[in-house]
């Protein structure tokens, strides 16, 4: 069974990969296997170590029922249409025992399966 592993510090909420997996499942508007939950900004009045900025915004990728992780797509060796898709370059595909390996403790992670 395989897993996708986001690292949500770096997703920039563009929302190519609920484009690419909407054209993948033939889906109409407004209708994806994954979608952007954007929360923020969340401002901080207290020093709790930002660089600086004293707001957040958190783009994170969600998996909707209409996920099956492409599938097909899988079975062929080939990338799932979001994590293909992805602008950021933050999100993997794999075995979730391989992709936990990537977690550096450094930044947001978030994996994701069915």
């Amino acid at each position: 069974m395989n897993s996708i592993l986001v690292n949500y510090e770096y997703c920039t909420g563009c929302r190519s990969c609920e484009l690419a997996c909407r054209n993948e499942l033939g889906l109409t508007a407004g209708q994806s296997g994954i979608v952007i939950t954007e929360v923020g900004p969340i401002e901080f009045n207290a020093d709790i170590g930002l660089a600086g900025e004293p707001y957040d915004w958190v783009y994170m990728p969600v998996l909707t029922r209409a996920c099956n992780l492409c599938e097909t797509r899988s079975q062929q060796g080939k990338l799932p249409s979001c994590v293909q898709s992805c602008q950021a370059w933050c999100m993997y595909f794999g075995e979730p025992q391989k992709l936990v390996t990537k977690i550096d403790g450094k930044t947001r992670w978030a994996l994701l399966g069915k």
